[in-house]
């Protein structure tokens, strides 16, 4: 089923104006300086004519023989700059809670679950999501990994143009489960990032995805550090199936701590002979339940901004964690999103963000770079905390307001004060100033 409300379309139209009304702001100023520079330049040109005039009128018996010059047109751009949105989801776990939600008769249906986050997605140039689990058909649930397909035809539905599959579920049912998986995330219409069917796909893509969005070129890498299943078991890429997950580490079935480096490297060094306006790279990193950053993902910072990623967006951890955004070179990494949608049965996993990057291009210098980021708290409420029939996810600014404005369908002042907690944690950790 669709998202095709009223509502929806209204809120999707808000946030495209409030876009425009930023890119109006920053146009604003370089249109006074052209103005400034066309006003001298009229000057100038009439200063000129009338001396002209004048050195005409003083010599009236010397003929004009001068030639008239055609000035060249200057050809401008139609729009001095180009401003796109991209916005990113943490994790989507696949367990036997997150299955049911779904469940409609003859089949699933989670129209319902994502309905309040639509607008994160939809009214954003392009949506990034990472899906940890797989399309491998029944049994659907925790111990098999597997989701219905209907549940990536929501998310495509929704808004979501690409799913990330380098994170730690990607083999959970092997290679044959990871093509079945890339197979159905394409049949929904998005595409995956970072994990391939064969060796030689990967080849073919040279390890990245190249989008061009609005007429900037935005290349998306994505990398995890490693394989586990259900029960923690580490796995490690068969014989002949070396290339199909991208790696961050070359000891990814032990310990984490020898980084990939060289292909890591290779993969960005393939991205730069593109010449992408910005570079985005997505990591399934780190340690889960906590909020520590370890030297080792420092170290993989550093190689990638060497290597010219311009934003790091991170999960795994199921936790919020740090934003940092230098507003003078645009650099960005976010190290943990934290949960978009799972059993949120342990603290503090109930709760993420969807980041919204803002990414301006110079039409005329070709200068790109991320010149802002927002965020929107989102909470996954559940059958036991509030009475609802399944789980749904709820925008935590708009849920809260529902609730002081004592709505019909408000949430109860237990999930209220849960919000509530998670949003001065989240503000805590991603806009600390504020």
């Amino acid at each position: 089923m669709a998202f095709d409300s009223e509502e929806i379309r209204k809120r999707q139209q808000r946030r495209k104006h409030e876009a425009k009304r930023r890119q109006e702001q920053r146009q604003l100023l370089r249109r006074r300086v052209t103005l400034g520079v066309i006003a001298a330049a009229v000057v100038l040109a009439l200063c000129g004519l009338l001396i002209l005039l004048l050195q005409r009128d003083a010599k009236p018996d010397v003929p004009d023989t001068s030639d008239a010059v055609t000035q060249p047109m200057q050809t401008q751009p139609s729009e001095p700059e180009t401003t796109i949105s991209i916005a990113f989801g943490g994790d989507l776990n696949v367990t036997d809670k997150v299955v049911a939600s779904g469940a409609a008769d003859g089949g699933y249906d989670y129209t319902d679950v994502l309905m309040d986050i639509v607008p994160l997605f939809a009214g954003a140039d392009a949506a990034v999501l990472n899906f940890e689990g797989n399309l491998c058909g029944a049994p659907y649930g925790t111990q098999s990994s597997s989701a219905p397909q209907e549940l990536m035809q929501a998310l495509s539905n929704a808004g979501v143009d690409m799913i990330q599959m380098a994170n730690s579920c990607a083999i959970n049912n092997g290679i044959l489960g990871l093509r079945d998986t890339l197979d159905g995330i394409r049949q929904a219409g998005m595409e995956p990032l970072g994990a391939y069917a064969t060796n030689e796909e990967f080849e073919a893509s040279k390890g990245f995805t190249l989008r061009s969005i609005r007429g900037v070129k935005v290349a998306f890498v994505a990398f995890t550090k490693g394989m586990l299943t259900k029960d923690m078991d580490v796995l490690g890429l068969p014989e002949g199936s070396e290339n199909c997950v991208n790696l961050l580490y070359t000891d990814y079935t032990s310990t984490y701590q020898d980084v990939n480096t060289e292909g890591i490297t290779k993969i960005l060094r393939a991205v730069e002979q593109e010449k992408p306006d910005v570079t985005i790279a997505l990591l399934h990193w780190g340690s889960e339940y906590n909020n520590q950053v370890s030297s080792s993902q420092k170290r993989i910072v550093e190689l990638m901004q060497k290597e010219g990623v311009d934003a790091i967006i991170g999960t795994h951890s199921h936790y919020v964690q740090t934003v940092e955004y230098n507003a003078d070179t645009g650099a960005l990494v976010a190290y943990s999103l934290g949960d978009f949608f799972g059993d949120s049965q342990k603290s503090h996993t109930n709760y993420s963000i969807v980041l919204e990057l803002e990414i301006t291009k110079d039409n005329q210098t070709g200068k790109t770079k991320i010149t802002s980021f927002d965020y929107t708290p989102i909470y996954t409420m559940t059958p036991e905390n509030d009475g609802t029939a399944n789980m749904q996810i709820l925008q935590i600014p708009d849920a809260m307001a529902a609730y002081e404005a004592d709505s019909i369908h408000k949430i109860s002042a237990e999930t209220y004060a849960a919000m509530k907690s998670a949003l001065s944690r989240i503000k805590s950790r991603v806009d600390p100033d504020n």
